[in-house]
């Protein structure tokens, strides 16, 4: 036998929505206006270690090339799309370069120099292609949010036609029961009407009946009276 849940199990869900009262705070408005609750203080005050890299508290979610001790190729202002095309033709042409040591001078030195240039211009891409991050999770959650919505209102909307259909059987139901009560009633009002008009037939033929009966009594009763009154004289 199955154990029995409490309540609160099984009302509860394993991915609960967040609860309203906090996210309410957070519309378009309240963050444009900057009226909506600042996010927690780091719990972390002091540098920490991760990974074998040293870690700050303050710094931004993506640490700069600087505060990595990698030296950027590229400018202070600049546009990802353009900067990212330019890293991918240098790495290209040093790719070549590195072909072409290799071929004439395996041993060279150039070779671990070039090695190492592809190795900066790789790191230079990846820490563009990081800079995406928080636009891309941005919009992976509204893509989720977007398909959440939609799977909602498809339950909403089957949930309406069922609702619909239940209402449609129920009025359909009603309507049946209905006319069956209505002819059971209709066929015992005949009935009725038959047995009245039989009960009053019988009344009247019963008064007749008796009417004829006197008659035939008093009739009797006078001749029986003057046979008597002719035996007499």
């Amino acid at each position: 036998m199955a154990a029995q849940l409490h309540p609160e199990e099984e009302s509860a869900s394993s991915w609960p929505l967040p609860p309203s009262q906090y996210i309410d705070k957070y519309t378009d408005e309240a963050v444009a206006a900057g009226t909506a609750p600042k996010p927690p203080a780091c719990i972390v005050s002091e540098p920490y270690s991760m990974f074998g890299s040293p870690f700050f508290p303050n710094e931004s979610i993506i640490r700069s090339l600087e505060s990595q001790r990698v030296r950027r190729l590229y400018p202070q202002n600049y546009e990802h799309k353009k900067e990212l095309k330019k890293l991918n033709h240098s790495i290209l042409t040093s790719f070549l370069d590195l072909l072409d040591i290799l071929v004439k001078a395996p041993d060279s030195e150039k070779r671990t120099e070039k090695i190492d240039d592809i190795g900066l211009l790789f790191i230079n891409m990846h820490h563009l292609i990081n800079e995406y991050r928080q636009h891309q999770a941005r919009e992976t959650i509204k893509v989720m949010m977007t398909v959440q919505k939609k799977q909602r209102i498809d339950i909403t909307q089957r949930f309406q036609q069922q609702l619909e259909k239940v209402k449609e059987s129920l009025k359909q139901n009603q309507s049946a029961a209905t006319a069956a009560d209505v002819k059971p009633s209709l066929a015992l009002l005949h009935q009725l009407s038959n047995i009245s008009d039989a009960t009053e037939q019988s009344e009247a033929d019963t008064a007749a009946v008796d009417d004829v009966d006197e008659q035939t009594l008093l009739n009797l009763d006078r001749l029986m009276c003057t046979i008597v009154d002719k035996i007499d004289n």
